[in-house]
């Protein structure tokens, strides 16, 4: 089983009333997930709003984050597995967020392609990442590409993963894939098998992704439900049944969908539920108005039976 194989919820970023990231939150946030299963955390992923900050704050994001392995160690606790998003449309400013994350301890990073370019072809991509790796990834590091065409309007091709993967064998870990596609998750696993680490995204595909060979998950929901994603993933490795959790988990799942984007409705649902401060989102997003939020409160109880 690779390193990095396990459940690992997409985090929201704390935020203070006038935008800032919270620091002071996140490793009682990061600690919360550890206690409820998570074997790590994606920072600054889609649910963390990380396009939103710039480099530096970015930076600051990270450095704060690695206070919860001090709480960990306090605990006895197996240390919580950190991954950094660290993608953006430029090179230069990817290079330096990556090695960046590496200097500070990061177990790995979580790269989109360059998403601006939305037609670069396979080999423009793989330079890309070829670049990438060479210049900032140490050979015992692990980068996941990430896999979100819906959003980024680019992905990975499954030759291309195979010519990264034959490139950079250890380094090139595998992808985040949330493409929502049972389609594709089922042929990344009958292209690879567990060659490719394959953490999926969608946790309504859970059960099907670990059957095709996943190696676990990343997803945003695990920020409320990252027990039920254990539960799945522990009862898997000992082959037991997990169909009736996962039809929890995939109700969760199409109950917060109907509320996109994530990162409002799960702050919201973490002040609601588990008494975290209300965290803003930083504009285009919207916060919840208080009477969505309280009524997706009820449904996300009432769904969790």
């Amino acid at each position: 089983m690779h390193p990095l194989a396990g459940v690992y919820a997409a985090a929201v970023t704390p935020l203070q009333t006038d935008l800032a990231p919270d620091l002071n939150a996140i490793p009682a946030l990061l600690a919360f997930l550890a206690g409820r299963g998570c074997h790590g955390v994606l920072l600054l992923g889609t649910t963390g709003e990380g396009p939103s900050f710039s480099h530096d704050e970015r930076l600051e994001i990270m450095r704060a984050a690695l206070q919860v392995r001090a709480i960990h160690r306090n605990n006895h606790d197996a240390a919580l597995k950190l991954l950094a998003g660290t993608g953006t449309p430029s090179l230069t400013e990817t290079i330096s967020l990556t090695r960046s994350a590496y200097d500070l301890g990061f177990d790995g990073v979580v790269v989109l392609p360059p998403y601006y370019y939305r037609k670069a072809s396979d080999t423009g991509l793989f330079q890309y990442f070829q670049t990438l790796i060479n210049k900032a990834v140490p050979t015992d590091g692990f980068l996941l590409g990430y896999h979100i065409p819906g959003l980024a309007g680019i992905g990975f091709s499954p030759d291309l993963l195979a010519r990264l993967k034959d490139a950079f064998p250890n380094q090139f870990a595998g992808i985040k894939d949330s493409s929502h596609d049972a389609e594709f998750a089922g042929r990344l696993g009958e292209r690879f098998g567990s060659d490719l680490l394959v953490l999926n995204g969608t946790d309504s595909y859970l059960q099907l992704a670990l059957e095709a060979r996943a190696g676990g998950c990343i997803t945003a929901p695990a920020n409320l439900i990252s027990p039920d994603l254990r539960k799945i993933w522990d009862a898997f490795q000992r082959a037991e049944d997990v169909s009736l959790i996962q039809v929890r988990v995939a109700r969760i799942r199409s109950l917060l969908e109907k509320i996109p984007p994530f990162p409002p409705v799960l702050k919201a649902l973490l002040t609601n539920l588990h008494f975290f401060p209300h965290w803003p989102v930083r504009p285009p997003l919207e916060a919840l108005a208080p009477d969505q939020a309280i009524e997706i409160s009820k449904e996300f109880l009432a769904a969790m039976r």
